[in-house]
């Protein structure tokens, strides 16, 4: 017998992972499509999990993480209860959803942003409002503001923007916060923060104290290279993160994760030399695929976005016959994810054979 499943689940749409692409005859798959840090973990933290691995996986881990909550408060300067963990930062911006939202309430956020956005949305039976970026490629905070209404409770403002890797200045963000009701919640998702060189991008710890309806998403997926053990949080009042905790999915954040999350918070000054590698070659990247002949919008993260509308596809297909996956956004652009310097070499080459 059939099924019969929520009405409008049929409207969502699963999210979609990158992949690898196809070997090519000299052996060559280099996957650029997820926006993973390409190196290894931190010798430190690789040390301290091989250390914990047997004894850890038998047991619970536990929920209020103390250790790591603290450790982040410190290095904040707030207090743990403004701390709520999630399975990566993605698991933390349903939980906002969910507490947040009724069914028929608004999500607002820009277009194209994070994928999962509106299948967040959707899923908690609350209804996604796109506003497209602009000419720039950059979040458009104004046409944003005059698309809030009473059913609004909640904003993203991914800064950098994924996929267009662009950011909002400060200036531009305290004009948005004096149009935006002190009872609707604007959340700052920062994934990329650390490898955002522009001086005019708002910090969002700095923001979140000075506005009461501020949270802020981190994760260590990105710089912090552990995109496979599920680690994030919200930086928000008390009030927030105490509904955050009620609707967070028991458990969900392993013992494995906690620690490397702890390690790597104690490691930053290592860690620092490989965004500043990262960032580098990102400018390199940059340079060579504009030399050869392709657009590309400057990037505050680690990847870079060519508006190619159109010819996305067929420059996809170009890519992928040279063995690189990078991610495609058909009739929009390519997301091109930084790697290691012999994988960003592949990528400019591929580039110089699409454009010949």
């Amino acid at each position: 017998m059939p099924h019969t499943f929520r009405p409008g689940l049929e409207h969502v749409m699963a999210y979609r992972a990158g992949k690898p692409a196809p070997r090519t005859a000299d052996g060559r798959s280099v996957k650029l499509s997820s926006n993973e840090n390409p190196y290894l973990p931190l010798p430190s933290v690789a040390h301290r999990l091989t250390e914990i691995l047997s004894a850890s996986i038998s047991r619970y881990p536990s929920i209020a993480a103390p250790e790591l909550t603290e450790a982040l408060a410190s290095r904040f300067g707030v207090t743990a209860d403004n701390i709520a963990l999630g399975s990566g930062s993605v698991e933390v911006a349903a939980q906002l959803i969910h507490a947040l939202t009724a069914p028929g309430d608004e999500v607002l956020f820009a277009w194209r942003s994070f994928e999962a956005y509106p299948i967040l949305t959707r899923v908690a039976g609350a209804v996604p409002v796109e506003v497209p970026l602009d000419g720039a490629a950059r979040h458009d905070l104004d046409a944003m503001g005059s698309r809030i209404t009473d059913r609004t409770r909640l904003i993203f403002v991914c800064n950098p923007n994924n996929p267009t890797g662009t950011v909002v200045s400060t200036a531009e963000l305290d004009r948005f916060m004096a149009v935006v009701p002190e009872d609707v919640l604007v959340v700052i998702d920062e994934a990329y923060v650390q490898f955002d060189r522009d001086p005019d991008s708002p910090n969002g710890i700095e923001a979140f104290r000075r506005y009461p309806n501020i949270a802020v998403l981190h994760t260590f997926s990105k710089a912090y290279g552990l995109a496979g053990l599920r680690i994030g949080y919200a930086i928000a009042s008390q009030q927030v993160t105490e509904a955050l905790r009620k609707v967070a999915v028991p458990f969900a954040v392993s013992q494995l994760a906690q620690e490397a999350a702890l390690i790597s918070l104690a490691s930053e000054a290592e860690l620092e030399a490989r965004i500043d590698e990262l960032v580098s070659e990102r400018d390199r990247v940059t340079a060579g695929l504009q030399a050869a002949g392709l657009e590309v919008v400057p990037s505050q993260a680690n990847f870079v976005w060519l508006p190619l509308e159109e010819a996305s596809a067929a420059v996809s297909a170009e890519f992928e016959r040279h063995g690189i996956s990078v991610r495609c956004f058909p009739g929009e652009g390519l997301r091109i994810s930084i790697g290691t310097p012999a994988e960003n070499d592949a990528v400019l080459e591929a580039a110089r054979a699409v454009r010949a």
